[in-house]
């Protein structure tokens, strides 16, 4: 026997959290998504209404499976941290992320990279930021009006949604906090808070030399 689906029978649309491709195509490609994506994560740690994502699948339209794009990182105001195996905006109170970054490798294509300038403006991306670390090269794009427009003086530039400002050096892209401290990888971090409890010893140290008791202070 045949059985016929009738009008109130709905299919049920399977979204892929794969789309088959590598999170990165080398060592420093990886690396500097996940700079950016911890470091943000970090800036944003006590403010419950950001998700920041890498590699995370993005469905804007509903029943449009093909419809999608993987950002190598994306912050999203106004939905919650947590677990997701994708992003889909018509189950996140059909909130865009807002600021979009794109990490270049020799596997990007022009031609490529022009689709999804499209695609960000399509779908309602605010700040759009792209860079080349073999050519240290950074492109930023902000929206005005329902364009995705090129920012002429990009270097220096503090982002209006995250704060942060982006700075190219002859030799590298510096990313800085909203209180002028830099965006460091993890091993740098670890390092920096090595030194500072070694600082710290130090300075009890010398006070316990003086005869200073630091239980008292």
């Amino acid at each position: 026997m045949v059985q016929q689906l009738t009008p109130e029978t709905k299919l049920e649309i399977i979204y892929p959290d794969s789309d088959g491709n590598p999170m990165a195509d080398n060592t420093e490609h990886y690396e500097w998504i996940v700079k950016i994506k911890e470091n943000l994560e970090l800036l944003f740690a006590s403010e419950k209404d950001v998700f920041i994502a890498g590699d995370l699948l993005w469905y804007p339209v509903e029943g449009s499976v093909k419809t999608r794009q993987a950002p190598d990182v994306m912050v999203i105001f106004g939905r919650p941290k947590g677990k997701r195996g994708s992003y889909k905006q018509w189950e996140e109170n059909n909130i865009a992320p807002q600021v979009v970054f794109e990490i270049l490798s020799p596997g990007n294509r022009s031609q490529e990279m022009a689709k999804k300038l499209l695609f960000y403006q399509r779908h309602g991306v605010e700040e759009y930021y792209v860079y080349h670390p073999e050519k240290i090269e950074l492109t930023g794009f902000i929206l005005q009006k329902e364009w995705l427009e090129d920012i002429e003086e990009i270097n220096n530039w503090v982002s209006p949604r995250l704060g942060i400002r982006l700075e190219i050096t002859s030799s590298n892209l510096e990313i800085y906090y909203p209180d002028g401290k830099k965006f460091l990888t993890f091993l740098e971090l670890n390092q920096r808070a090595e030194q500072e409890r070694q600082n710290y010893q130090d300075l009890l140290a010398k006070l316990e030399a003086k005869g200073i008791d630091i239980n008292t202070l």
